[in-house]
């Protein structure tokens, strides 16, 4: 038994759900650890991502626990039923499709399909993206209350990524109640270059946002004039991924579904 490893484990097992983010002092007091000891395993761990340091300078665990779990039940889950239908997606609009889960205050993909179109593929697997510049963290905002969605701009600020990213408060929540009467939200090129999405949130069996999907491309039309027929789409995608994850609307007025050519592939 190596003791380092041991510890380093503790440490990472000493975060939970009603404790997501500890501080140092906090972490050596609950493994009784010394400071400077469990300083040295944080920064070890921080260093292959599986720490991360917060804005407050708390701590709380990173992205690569997604890689190499198979615990996360949600993200699993989600990933192996949703697949399917995101490789469907990709095949039927020739674009990248992109399957996200919500982690705090971001978003993680944890599945694409890109297209071969794409000239300059990049792995999206294990990325984290904002809420506010990309489609799929606008659809997940999109249904929060509005409470929360504050809550995770104040933590998170609007960081500008290109000209088009939103980066007053006021605008993007006024995009937020857009998004949320159609049922779909819009990339216009705010998180990178060149590169325009549509996407739509995935709930589970409780009626909670978990994650959301889109199409993604290079032509501007796919978030302009074009954006409902690819809708069209995506949100019979996020949808069906929904009822394998149990989710089963009270009536049909919860699904926003406001464009008509929406509630024709809908009702096909």
């Amino acid at each position: 038994m190596i003791n380092s490893v041991l510890k380093a484990l503790d440490i990472m097992q000493s975060f939970s759900t009603i404790e997501p983010r500890l501080s140092l002092k906090e972490i050596s007091s609950k493994l009784t650890l010394p400071k400077s000891t469990t300083h040295s395993l944080l920064k070890t761990l921080q260093s292959r991502g599986f720490i991360e340091q917060t804005d407050d300078g708390r701590y709380s665990l990173g992205t690569s626990v997604i890689s190499l779990t198979q615990s996360v039940r949600v993200n699993v889950e989600l990933r192996d039923r949703s697949a399917p239908l995101l490789r469907q997606l990709a095949d039927s609009v020739r674009a990248s499709a992109y399957l996200t889960v919500r982690e705090d205050d971001k978003v993680v993909y944890v599945y694409a399909v890109e297209s071969p179109q794409r000239l300059q593929a990049r792995t999206a697997v294990g990325d984290r993206g904002h809420m506010h510049s990309t489609s799929v963290g606008k659809a997940i905002l999109s249904v929060l209350p509005e409470s929360e969605v504050l809550g995770i701009l104040s933590r998170t600020g609007l960081p500008q990524f290109t000209d088009c990213t939103i980066t007053r408060v006021e605008d993007l929540m006024a995009e937020l109640v857009e998004s949320r009467r159609r049922g779909y939200a819009l990339d216009r090129g705010e998180n990178e270059e060149n590169t325009y999405c549509v996407g739509a949130p995935i709930f589970d069996d409780r009626g909670r946002v978990i994650g959301a999907c889109s199409i993604s491309g290079a032509d501007p039309e796919i978030a302009q004039r074009r954006a409902p027929e690819f809708a069209s789409r995506v949100m019979p995608a996020a949808q069906e991924a929904s009822r394998r994850m149990g989710y089963v609307p009270s009536r049909m007025s919860d699904v926003a579904w406001a464009e008509p050519v929406l509630q024709e592939a809908y009702q096909r």
